[in-house]
C-alpha cells in the first residue's frame, strides 16, 4: 500500500467526518421541517414538497461523498480520491453559482418584493387565493395589511382584529375610521422582509461555507493523490559536480614529486 503522510490522512478523515455531520444535519433539519409542516396541515403544498426533496438529496449526497472520501483516505485508494476530487470541484462550482447571484440580488430583493405585493392591492378586491394567503399571514404574524390596514379599504377581515390580551400589550390601534375596531398596528410587509432577509443571509452563508469546505477538500485530496502517485519515486540526492573530483589538488604534486 502506498505511503501517505499520517497527519494528512488524519486531517482528511476528520474533514470528511465533519462533512458527513453537515449532511446529517441537513437531513435532520429537513425531516423536522416536514414534521412541522404536516402538523400544521400544510404538507400538500407542491413547492414546499419540492424544496424538501431537494434538501434530502443534498444531505444524502453530502454524506455519500464524505463516506467516499473517508474510505479513500483509509484505504489510500487513488480512484476513490479522484472521484471525491471531481465531486468537490462540481460542488464548489454549484455552490458558487448559487451563492454569488444570491449575494448580488439581496440588495434588490426588498424592491422586487414590494412591487410584487403592491400589485395585489387592494386586498379586498384581489382573487380568493391572494386574500386567503393574506389572512394566513396576518393570523400567524399578528399584523394587518401588507403596508397598512387601508390595503383592505373598508372590508377589514377578522384576521386583523386584536385579542383583549394583545390590546393590553399595546400592539393594537383603534380609530373612528375602523368603526371602533381594534386591529394590529403593525403592517405585514416589514415583518415578512425581516424573515426573507434573514433566510437570504442564512442561504448565502451556507453556500459560501460549503464552497470553502469544497475548496479545502479539493486541496487535501489533491495532495493525497499526489503522494499516492509519486510514493515510489526514488529520492534525489545532491551530488558533487565532476569538475571538483577529476583532478587532484596541485599541492599534492609538490609533496610527491614524480621520479626522474
Amino acid at each position: 500500500m502506498a505511503q501517505v503522510n499520517t497527519c494528512l490522512k488524519r486531517v482528511f478523515t476528520i474533514f470528511n467526518i465533519l462533512f458527513a455531520i453537515v449532511g446529517g444535519v441537513i437531513i435532520g433539519l429537513t425531516l423536522l421541517s416536514q414534521v412541522i409542516t404536516n402538523i400544521n396541515g400544510e404538507g400538500n403544498v407542491e413547492g414546499r414538497t419540492s424544496g424538501l426533496i431537494i434538501l434530502y438529496v443534498v444531505g444524502i449526497v453530502t454524506m455519500m461523498i464524505a463516506i467516499l472520501g473517508a474510505y479513500g483516505a483509509h484505504k489510500e485508494s487513488k480512484v476513490c480520491l479522484i472521484i471525491f476530487l471531481v465531486c468537490m470541484v462540481i460542488g464548489s462550482l454549484l455552490t458558487l453559482r448559487t451563492g454569488v447571484p444570491a449575494a448580488i440580488m439581496k440588495p434588490q430583493l426588498e424592491g422586487i418584493l414590494e412591487e410584487k405585493f403592491r400589485s395585489y392591492l387592494p386586498l379586498d378586491k384581489a382573487v380568493y387565493s391572494t386574500r386567503e394567503m393574506a389572512d394566513t399571514i396576518q393570523t400567524q404574524l399578528h399584523c394587518c395589511g401588507m403596508f397598512s390596514y387601508t390595503d383592505w379599504e373598508d372590508n377589514i377581515p377578522d384576521s386583523c382584529l386584536c385579542s383583549p390580551a394583545e390590546m393590553e400589550e399595546d400592539k393594537c390601534q383603534t380609530s373612528y375610521m375602523l368603526q371602533g375596531k381594534s386591529i394590529y398596528s403593525k403592517a405585514c410587509f416589514p415583518i415578512i422582509m425581516h424573515y426573507v432577509l434573514l433566510i437570504a443571509d442564512i442561504v448565502i452563508g451556507i453556500t459560501f461555507t460549503l464552497a470553502a469546505l469544497a475548496l479545502l477538500g479539493m486541496i487535501l485530496s489533491s495532495i493525497m493523490i499526489y503522494q499516492i502517485r509519486y510514493s515510489n519515486r526514488p529520492t534525489i540526492l545532491m551530488s558533487v559536480p565532476t569538475i571538483f573530483t577529476t583532478a587532484p589538488p596541485k599541492y599534492q604534486e609538490l609533496h610527491n614529486p614524480p621520479p626522474y
